[in-house]
């Protein structure tokens, strides 16, 4: 019976270790429920879960972040965790990309919004996602063209450029804002790229992320290119169609596109 006493009591101190480890401000139990003492549920549990779940691609088709979460969704975002996450996501791209002998057709699809550039300011005046996307006060800030680099997908941007890889931006921007994006990323560093692919939203009236995305993939496969890598904050960048060799999923907790 002692046996079993001390047991117990080494998984419980590992477990409350391992909690302090991560800053995680209560103790983690083995059984504890998702409830507290009180049974009220515990919002800091619920957000980060709900946040794994739209990382994950089970939470889907969200119109706006859950209220409760927005202080939980800023901190993310301002703190280190927000970069060191997109900080390993552009690691493991490059040594992927490493590995490979590159050749005159390959590319690299990079996607723009919450992916090379960041809207952070943005949002951070807009409840960081709580409020439902307004598109004309998103594309006013859009063609102020100030919005700086996401810093480790520059530093990827670069390793991959110094590789020999040739880069693609592809993009859910309209048409009548290809001017400024293009100003916008020379400014935020991203010096050199072998196409913009902004959105005719004539062509692809009525269509999804996914199909506008797969369908211009499509078409830089028929022209002889050979996409070795795929890097996005949306699933949309990275389903569907002609997603290439690998796919990079970099976080974004703050909005959906189907």
């Amino acid at each position: 019976m002692k046996v079993v006493v001390l047991l117990v009591a080494i998984i419980v101190g590992a477990y409350q270790c391992h909690g302090s480890e991560h800053g995680a401000n209560f103790q983690v139990f083995p059984l504890r429920m998702k409830t507290g003492l009180g049974g009220h549920y515990i919002p800091e549990v619920s957000c980060k879960s709900w946040r794994l779940g739209v990382e994950a691609h089970n939470v889907i088709d969200w119109k706006s972040i859950p209220e409760e979460c927005v202080g939980y969704i800023g901190n993310y975002l301002l703190g280190d965790q927000y970069r060191s996450d997109s900080k390993t996501v552009c690691r493991e791209a490059y040594l992927y990309a490493k590995t490979l002998n590159i050749t005159a057709k390959d590319i690299w699809v990079f996607d723009i919004d919450e992916t090379t550039l960041s809207n952070l300011e943005y949002y951070a005046d807009h409840g960081f996602g709580v409020e439902p996307y307004n598109e004309t006060a998103f594309n006013e800030w859009v063609n102020l063209g100030e919005a700086p680099a996401l810093p480790e997908s520059l530093k990827l941007y670069n390793k991959l450029v110094g590789l020999g890889v040739k880069i693609v931006f592809l993009t859910g921007r309209p048409l009548n804002q290809e001017t400024v994006t293009t100003a916008n990323l020379k400014h935020a560093g991203y010096h050199t790229w072998l196409k913009l692919i902004v959105k005719n939203t004539t062509l692809y009236s009525g269509t999804t992320a996914v199909t506008y995305k797969s369908a211009e993939r499509k078409k830089l496969e028929e022209e002889g290119y050979n996409i070795i890598g795929n890097i996005g904050d949306q699933w949309s960048d990275l389903l569907g169609t002609n997603t290439g060799n690998r796919t990079f999923k970099l976080p974004d907790p703050m909005y959906y596109i189907s």
